[in-house]
Formats: C-alpha cells, sequence, structure tokens
C-alpha cells in the first residue's frame, strides 16, 4: 500500500495548480491531506472520483477556511473515525483516522505556535495526543500517524539549527515531545532509510527559501513499533510544488 501524505495549505487553491494531474501520476492508494482550509461542500470531489479516488472523508475545522484534514482512498476502509473524542483537540479538525483491516492510518494536522497563546495550544494538543495514542494503539497497535507535526525532531532536520533554536517548530520542549513520541513506540520511517541532511519537506514563501533549499522537515510518517518489518520505502516528494509544504510517501506491505 503507497500511503502520501501532504499538507496543501488550501485544498481549493492546490486543486488549482492541478494537483489532480500530479495525483494521476503519483498514484498512492491512500493520501491524506492536512491544512485542506474547506468544508466538504466546498471541494471538487468529483474529481477525485474521476481520478479513482471513491472513498473521500473530510474532517473540516468549525471556522470555515482554516485547518482540517481529509483522508481520500482508492480502497474502501472499514471504519473512519473523525477526531479522537477530545473536545479541546477537535473543534479544529485535526485528526482523522481509516483503518484497513489490520492497518490504522490517521491523518493529523498539529497545531503551529505562532504565538503565546497557540503555543500553549499546541503543548496541551501535544500532550493530551501522546495519552490517545497510547490508548489508541492496545487497540489498534498498527497504526500510522502522518501529517505535519510542525516540529522538526533534530538538528539534521533544519537548515539553520543554531539560529532557529529559540523558533517554535524547533523548540527544545517540542524536540523533547518528539523524543517522548519515539519512545513510546513509534518509528520515523524516513530516516529507516535516509539519513542524509539537507532533507526538508516545508519552506518559508518568503526570501527564496525554497529554492535554496533553506527548508524544515516537518511531515513524516510515524508507524508503531509493529509495523517496522512491513514498511518498504519513504521519500520525500520533493518537486510537488502545490504547497509551501511538499507531500511525503511511505509503502507498507
Amino acid at each position: 500500500m503507497k500511503i502520501i501524505s501532504y499538507n496543501v495549505n488550501g485544498i481549493r487553491a492546490a486543486m488549482k495548480k492541478e494537483f489532480i494531474k500530479w495525483l494521476t501520476a503519483a498514484n498512492p492508494d491512500v493520501l491524506c491531506l492536512q491544512e485542506i482550509k474547506a468544508q466538504e461542500d466546498q471541494i471538487d470531489t468529483e474529481a477525485f472520483k474521476q481520478a479513482g479516488y471513491e472513498y473521500q472523508y473530510y474532517y473540516s475545522a468549525q471556522k470555515k477556511g482554516y485547518s482540517g484534514t481529509a483522508i481520500i482512498s482508492k480502497i474502501k476502509p472499514d471504519h473512519v473515525e473523525y477526531g479522537t473524542g477530545i473536545e479541546t483537540m477537535d473543534f479544529e479538525g485535526r485528526n482523522i483516522r481509516a483503518d484497513f483491516g489490520d492497518l490504522s492510518i490517521m491523518s493529523m494536522y498539529l497545531p503551529s505556535g505562532t504565538n503565546d497563546e497557540r503555543l500553549g495550544f499546541k503543548f496541551e494538543y501535544m500532550e493530551q495526543f501522546l495519552e490517545y495514542s497510547k490508548e489508541l494503539r492496545k487497540e489498534r497497535p498498527n497504526l500510522l500517524v502522518c501529517g505535519d507535526y510542525n516540529i522538526c525532531h533534530k538538528a539534521i532536520d533544519i537548515h539553520n539549527p543554531v539560529g532557529l533554536k529559540k523558533t517554535s517548530g524547533f523548540l527544545p520542549e517540542e524536540r523533547e515531545w518528539m523524543d517522548r513520541f519515539v519512545e513510546s513506540g513509534f518509528i520515523d520511517t524516513f530516516r529507516m532509510f535516509n539519513q542524509e541532511p539537507d532533507q526538508y519537506s516545508w519552506w518559508s514563501y518568503r526570501g527564496g527559501s525554497r529554492a535554496r533549499n533553506k527548508g524544515w522537515r516537518l511531515d513524516y510518517h510515524m508507524v508503531n513499533n509493529s509495523l517496522k518489518d512491513r514498511v518498504k520505502r519513504a521519500v520525500i516528494l520533493s518537486e510537488a510544488v502545490h504547497s509551501d509544504h511538499c507531500p511525503v510517501m511511505v509503502e507498507i506491505d
């Protein structure tokens, strides 16, 4: 199964940039989206159907034009779970999960810490999600949590680790949470295959950052340890340019 995760920074804007043409060429079995910034009735769902993606599940934020996640699939899932059941997490549509047999795939959009208030919300969300993921894996051990984590885990994951160490997305507290998340039983699939520097999935729109590859690796496919031997490939698809992020892909048996 080929699974692509993509923060599209607005699905309607991405679809104006030949997103469906790209999707047809990339041909994942399951597409996990973050930051769709739309309600389902604002999305051209028919275009996805014509591309072979009959099964579409959207979890929009209560605030229109903001946040939101989706799972779009060629394969019909056995079950779809909208949100976590934790009210303080769910009003922004940041978690949606689809179960395919023994494999559970979650699209997650972890908050960014753009100011003190949002940073506090981010930390609260992180702690709640860590505990939620521990409980969920008791029922669904073969769990993949993909999406935009809004955190660079290690110095190798950011272009300027010294200069950005006090910036949200690379704060010591955020990185320590990623340590605990991994220690709870998750594996960063990309680093199973690639230990090279300068591998990023997000670039600022300012200062020609993408052309200069001054980026951050914010997007992950994290699998529970039980899936380790089933992961066959994990790559960053940096040639896709529908967003300030690029998609990331994993293949699982």
